[in-house]
């Protein structure tokens, strides 16, 4: 029994529903949507359905695995009418078995969603003054029976319309360096894209346009509504969501021809050389130096391209690491990660979204130009690029004189670079005066004045001052705890000053903004 399945006789909900049958399965939910006599107002007396059947089943496949797998069900099935229904018809039936009420409600709502987002279907509403017209059924369930039925597309007016043709690649095949054969090139290829934000989102929807045959979204977050305004792949309707999944539901709407595969982790030292494995070329649209440097090394020992990018504020820089042409690569400039939060991101520097869709869009064509070929690829050399004033600067990064017979002698295993112990506690500022630590604000006095530290004694120390002076000044067998806003630079100081010897040193995780947020929660010095 497949997951997902379409079919041109009418359906029996009682049978499908005995399919999934489970002794174990405490809760069972159904969604059944039926053909309604209206839309919009306007009489409508049948409908008919249509769909790309192979890639409706393929993308319906993995919506269902996807349910299963986010939701922890035991069973679940869809299945979709074609051909001409009359009113009163069930066009679309979803079920699901879980062992709990809960799990079977969300998994059978997330099902319905995605199908109706992401599936190639079309419908044609055949009303009783006569018109009629094929539209993208993007939100096809919509026109029946059922949850959400207020959200279907509008139908297009006039003469009948067949359904739309597969998706054209005809003005990019007019191209000579393309043509049909560079089309099946791309077709062929798989791209691993690490990083579904402000750089990813461009990237991701330029190789879907393009016809990359195979995408792999790699991105543990989820939709925050501060990312919206550079990262357009995604809504508001999004927010809360795991941006890997938002993304590929997304992207498989544009493009249903591809494939495209959701991974809800984060890139790190333990999985990266499985994902690194699955792709041709790797991207990194990261925002961190830590997953930067790490993507560059697994690239780098895999022997793949990698292409690189990384923005601060109106400004950023690419660049293509080969180890497969026996190039330079990120550590052939800077042999040691800078340490995250030393160099402030988005979220403290702020950002104006054209700029990481300016160095997402150079970024895809880097890839594009890797997978057909095409001349003026950028090798052993960083792109700068300023977008206040315009200014570029190409600079020569050559290959580390030390780097022989093609192999990296910066880079050791990828389990060497896992996290070292945990630098981070989480425990309100006032428990954690009590347990022993002493407080030391590295924020700037300008930050520090609009948001002053109340109930406890700390320290006023900077960030730049504290990292030069505190080595020498700071006593060894103290419990320190650095805070600043966010937590991201406190932690790159509490790493910083454990590298120096001084092991007692912590950072207040998620800074300031958890402790508004009551996040905290209770914790002791080890």
């Amino acid at each position: 029994m497949t997951a997902f399945a379409f079919s041109r006789e009418p359906l029996d909900p009682a049978a499908l529903a005995a399919a999934l049958a489970d002794p174990a399965a405490g809760g069972f939910a159904s969604f059944e949507g039926w053909v309604r006599d209206e839309n919009e107002g306007r009489a409508v007396h049948r409908l008919d359905y249509e769909a790309f059947v192979e890639l409706a089943e393929k993308e319906g496949e993995r919506i269902v695995t996807e349910a299963a797998a986010r939701f922890g069900v035991r069973g679940a099935r869809c299945v979709h009418r074609l051909g001409e229904l009359g009113l009163g018809e069930l066009a679309v039936w979803v079920g699901v078995a879980s062992g709990h009420r809960a799990e079977a409600f969300a998994a059978c709502r997330y099902i319905i969603d995605e199908v109706k987002r992401r599936v190639p279907i079309w419908k044609k509403e055949h009303y009783a003054d006569g018109d009629s017209g094929w539209v993208n059924c993007e939100r096809c369930a919509g026109a029946v029976h059922g949850h959400d039925h207020g959200h279907a597309l509008e139908p297009h007016h006039g003469r009948d319309q067949e359904p739309p043709a597969a998706f054209d690649y005809s003005r990019q095949q007019a191209l000579p360096e393309v043509g049909a054969a560079g089309q099946r090139r791309l077709a062929a290829a798989s791209v691993v894209v690490v990083g579904a934000g402000g750089l990813g989102c461009p990237v991701l929807a330029y190789l879907a346009g393009a016809g990359v045959g195979t995408l792999h979204v790699v991105d543990g977050d989820h939709v925050e509504a501060s990312n919206l305004h550079r990262q357009p792949l995604f809504i508001l309707a999004d927010v809360g969501r795991p941006k890997a999944e938002a993304a590929a539901g997304r992207l498989a709407a544009l493009n249903p021809q591809l494939r495209i595969e959701p991974h809800v982790a984060r890139f790190d030292a333990t999985n990266a050389a499985q994902l690194v494995a699955l792709g041709d070329v790797i991207v990194d649209c990261s925002d961190n130096f830590r997953t930067k440097f790490l993507v560059n090394d697994a690239a780098v020992l895999a022997g793949k391209p990698a292409v690189l990018a990384s923005v601060y504020q109106y400004e950023g820089q690419l660049q293509v690491a080969r180890p497969d042409a026996g190039g330079s690569c990120l550590r052939c400039l800077w042999p040691d990660a800078t340490r995250d939060g030393l160099v402030g991101n988005c979220a403290e520097s702020g950002v104006l979204g054209p700029v990481p869709a300016v160095f997402g869009s150079l970024q895809a064509m880097e890839v594009l130009k890797l997978l057909l070929g095409l001349p003026g690829q950028l090798r052993d050399e960083v792109l700068l690029v300023d977008l206040l004033s315009l200014d570029q600067h190409r600079l020569r990064a050559p290959r580390c004189a030390e780097c022989r017979d093609g192999r990296c002698a910066r880079i050791g295993p990828l389990a060497t670079q896992a996290p070292a112990t945990p630098v981070e506690v989480s425990l309100p500022l006032v428990a954690a005066t009590a347990q022993g630590y002493r407080i030391v604000d590295l924020r700037e006095p300008q930050e520090a004045a609009r948001e002053p530290i109340r109930g406890v004694d700390c320290i006023q120390w900077p960030l730049a001052r504290l990292l030069d002076e505190g080595p020498a000044r700071l006593d060894r067998e103290t419990h320190y705890l650095l805070v600043c806003s966010r937590g991201i630079r406190s932690r790159a100081a509490a790493e910083s000053l454990r590298a120096a010897g001084l092991e007692r040193v912590f950072s207040l995780a998620g800074g300031l903004a958890s402790q508004r947020a009551g996040r905290a929660s209770s914790g002791s010095p080890p």
